[in-house]
């Protein structure tokens, strides 16, 4: 007995040994497997299986039964890590995959910014340059054709050149000095009184271009006589035009009110007009002096229509640098509430966005023209008239090219340094988002600045046209037509400052009408014309199956 006791003693502790050894086995092996289902887990794999250990000694403390059971699929958004502590599970979500589900799209960088350092529409900027080399070639050259004439030519020709010298060249000097005069008048009580001077614009064009005319016919020459007819027949245009309005001139004077109230902020925004106007004087009298050398070169004519058409684009382009520098200042105020460089924004809208300026100064003034003359046959077509049978086509055609090239492409230019055609789909693209169409096809502002030409260039010839008539009677005519052309570009120039601000207004309203800096006057218009308690005057429009 003394014997068996120890030995009994031994084999129960080796028994216990081995109970002690396959627990922990299961241990590990319930350990391994629920490492190996966690991972899978986090991997985003489903219907793995994992094998849960359960004692049952219920009968017999020696055996053991093992129980395999199926993990449910879980939601790929919201995976769960499982782990086992005595038989109980604990849901335990990654924090790297609770933060934003798999199906919520990656945020894409914007495409746009407000500092482009790219040139724009560079084909028609190289055109400008070396438009601009080749004119001031010619006028150097035609220049000296004028001194030579005066010099080494015959008595003949030295009298002519003398007459012309004496008759000519003071009147279209006053014309240039009183242009730049009434331009700034103008813009200044604009600026001041912006519903008095819509209504004055309006039809004070209508009476001093009917006054011009007049004063024309007046002296009885078939030259004035045939000028007079044109100045009376587009007094009687300008005067339709401002009954068929009157409806549209409140708004307009709202609108203008509203995106004049920036420029008091920035105290040198006039200054590109400064500075353009002052070259445009210089560029001026230098063109004239070519006008005249012109006359000694062969084919005078084409020569002198070379030089017309030149000083149009050039003065255009001047027009529309001020037009960028005003809306680069005023948009950037608008969008991001910056109070921009003056100096800065004239230096970008001549060297970067210079193209632009040229493209849209070629080809915008054009476009408008034809889109006039194509609702205005539209208004005079007929059922049955074979005429205008092709106005509708006509309409849809203008309509569709307006599109991609306008002047409202000019904010989104100086904004974004887009090029011409895509600021100008992507500013129409906004206004009909917008439901803005009707409103900004409504707005005279752009016609307003063209009246106001119209009146400083009708002045300028009523100023001209006396003076010629007492001194040389024959230039009358073409000195008026000359004094007229002159101050329509000079105003024009200094009356694209509320130009672009009236067109930052529409065009950044647009792009963010909850902007805390405009006032519901847009959104209002919208309502009332929406219920049909207001109306504006219909403007002829392609019909839908045409322009769409």
């Amino acid at each position: 007995m003394g014997g068996t006791e120890p030995e009994l003693e031994e084999e129960n502790e080796r028994r216990e040994e081995e109970d002690k050894g396959d627990e922990e086995e299961e241990v590990e092996g319930e350990y391994e497997g629920n490492e190996e289902g966690e991972r899978d887990v986090e991997k985003g794999e489903v219907g793995v299986k994992e094998k849960v250990m359960e004692r049952n000694n219920v009968n017999d403390e020696g055996q053991r039964n093992f129980r395999v059971s199926t993990l449910q699929r879980l939601n790929p958004s919201n995976p769960l890590r499982i782990a086992f502590n005595n038989s109980t599970r604990v849901a335990i979500p990654p924090p790297s995959q609770t933060s934003l589900p798999r199906s919520a799209p990656a945020p894409q960088p914007s495409i746009t910014t407000l500092n482009s350092r790219r040139y724009t529409n560079r084909i028609f900027l190289f055109l400008f340059v070396l438009h601009m080399v080749l004119a001031f070639g010619l006028v150097c050259f035609l220049v000296f054709k004028g001194i030579q004439g005066l010099v080494v030519a015959s008595d003949t020709v030295k009298r002519k050149e003398k007459r012309i010298l004496k008759y000519f060249l003071p009147q279209a000097e006053v014309a240039s000095l009183l242009s730049i005069t009434l331009a700034l008048v103008w813009q200044k009580a604009v600026r001041v009184w912006p519903g008095f001077m819509i209504h004055f614009i309006l039809w004070g064009s209508f009476f001093m271009s009917l006054s011009a005319g007049i004063l024309l016919i007046c002296f009885q020459t078939a030259p004035t006589d045939g000028v007079g007819v044109c100045f009376v027949a587009f007094a009687i245009g300008n005067g339709l035009y401002a009954c068929w309005v009157n409806q549209r001139i409140k708004f307009s004077t709202k609108i203008l009110i509203k995106s004049l109230e920036p420029v008091p902020k920035f105290g040198d925004l006039n200054q590109p007009t400064y500075w353009m106007l002052g070259i445009g004087f210089l560029w001026m009298s230098l063109w004239i002096l070519a006008v005249i050398g012109a006359l000694n070169f062969h084919f005078a004519p084409l020569t002198i229509i070379a030089l017309v058409l030149s000083l149009a684009w050039t003065t255009e382009v001047m027009r529309n640098v001020v037009n960028l520098t005003v809306s680069r200042v005023i948009s950037l105020y608008y969008l991001r509430g910056m109070q921009a460089n003056t100096k800065f924004c004239f230096q970008r809208a001549v060297t970067r966005n210079l193209g632009s300026a040229c493209l849209g100064s070629l080809f915008v003034p054009a476009i408008e023209a034809l889109r006039i003359v194509a609702r205005g046959l539209n208004l005079l077509e007929g059922e049955d008239e074979f005429m205008f049978s092709c106005a509708h086509c006509c309409l849809g055609v203008m309509e569709c090219i307006f599109r991609y090239g306008n002047g409202w492409a000019f904010a989104q230019i100086a904004a974004y340094g887009k090029g011409f055609v895509q600021a100008s789909q992507d500013t129409w693209a906004l206004f009909q988002r917008q439901d803005m169409v009707t409103l900004v096809d409504s707005d005279i502002t752009s016609s307003i600045c063209f009246l106001t030409g119209v009146c400083s260039a009708s002045i300028c010839v009523i100023v001209v046209a006396a003076w010629t008539a007492e001194v040389h009677k024959p230039f009358t005519a073409s000195i008026s037509l000359l004094a007229f052309f002159i101050g329509y570009l000079m105003t024009r120039i200094a009356m694209a400052l509320p130009h672009a601000c009236v067109s930052c207004y529409y065009v950044c309203y647009a792009e963010n009408p909850e902007n805390r800096l405009f006032d519901k006057t847009i959104k209002d218009r919208q309502n009332l014309l929406k219920s049909g308690r207001d109306v504006v005057v219909p403007t002829p429009r392609a019909p839908h199956r045409l322009s769409s």
